[in-house]
């Protein structure tokens, strides 16, 4: 997400100078030639925010207290550190909640005065206008949606995946507190798909604890897939667009999915990644359910799923390609929010 933002920021202001709060501040600057403040700083983030001539709070999901209200209590600091500067402030491609009735109260109080609001789905977007009804609030989409189809799908070989590894399918997986509970439906599903022809290959876009998520899974199939290296995001986006279908846990690994044409079966761990499946109209269930509890021990329903996946590509692939264009263009009207602050 930060690399496509920076990439359309820049294209549309080609001087803007970008900082980004960030726990390894040397690294992202670095790795996405930006200037970086280390997030823990606060007289730095202070600074940073002063020199400022807009602030964007996201994206993500950055406003929700399931995680902690500690992490809820720094965002909206951060939010509100900016309003009392006087910077036009955007809350920017975030999903927002879940949130408990305190975690209400503090978006209440210190997003008082927050200029505007971009939002990933419409709950995002019913539930922050709930809250800040004086506040501008637009329903948008995820920049990554306007991530460009890499030029070449060719030069995988070094990563394993030669012109042997067709037809190839991928699964993006990560740890979440229910991970054990899914162990079973995810190595079976991999198993059904090596049943069906495929070379299934696992694509850790979350680093190191991605990849020990998805060695979880291998240990318990009985096929015998593979785990890819952590890549950057236009490698992995070729290897996605090589690939026939996509088992996803993350929702970006979806999102690539879904711009790319690869049709899926998604894991809804968190709410936005069931607000994309709604978003898409898309008719297949999901292959399990983590924040329902016992989704996803039926072995038959999951083989049966896998097939359906398979079966039905070739429908299921124009439905994606469909829906590209209304996508595109929710996710370019964050920046055009961000053209008028600016303006």
């Amino acid at each position: 997400m930060l690399e496509i933002t920076t990439q359309e920021l820049r294209r549309r202001h080609p001087s803007l100078s970008v900082d980004v709060l960030s726990n390894t501040p040397e690294q992202t600057s670095r790795q996405y030639g930006v200037e970086a403040t280390a997030r823990a700083e606060i007289t730095a983030v202070r600074a940073a925010i002063a020199r400022a001539d807009v602030v964007l709070s996201g994206g993500g999901g950055l406003l929700q207290n399931t995680t902690s209200s500690r992490s809820l209590l720094y965002y909206t600091g951060i939010i509100r550190a900016a309003i009392r500067a006087g910077k036009p402030t955007v809350v920017f491609a975030q999903s927002v909640g879940p949130l408990d009735r305190l975690g209400r109260f503090i978006v209440r109080k210190a997003c008082k005065g927050l200029d505007r609001a971009t939002v990933r789905d419409d709950s995002s977007r019913r539930l922050l206008e709930e809250i800040l009804p004086k506040v501008p609030v637009e329903r948008t989409a995820d920049p990554v949606w306007m991530m460009e189809p890499p030029e070449a799908t060719d030069d995988l070989a070094i990563e394993g995946l030669g012109p042997g590894s067709d037809p190839l399918g991928i699964v993006c997986i990560r740890k979440i507190p229910a991970f054990e509970r899914g162990v079973r439906a995810m190595a079976s599903a991999v198993d059904r798909l090596a049943e069906r022809g495929f070379h299934v290959a696992f694509l850790p876009l979350g680093g190191a604890s991605d990849a020990d998520a998805s060695t979880t899974i291998i240990r318990a199939c009985t096929s015998a897939p593979v785990l890819l290296p952590a890549v950057p995001l236009q490698k992995a986006a070729r290897i996605v667009a090589r690939a026939r279908v996509l088992i996803g846990m993350r929702l970006h690994a979806l999102i690539v999915a879904a711009r790319l044409g690869v049709p899926f079966l998604a894991i809804p761990y968190d709410p936005k990644v069931a607000a994309l499946c709604d978003e898409l109209a898309w008719p297949l269930p999901p292959l399990w359910e983590p924040l329902v509890r016992g989704s996803g021990a039926d072995n038959a329903a999951v083989r049966a799923l896998v097939d359906r996946l398979c079966d039905e590509r070739e429908i299921l692939r124009p439905h994606l390609e469909s829906q590209i264009p209304r996508m595109r263009a929710l996710a370019q009207r964050n920046f055009e929010v961000v053209d008028e602050l600016l303006s």
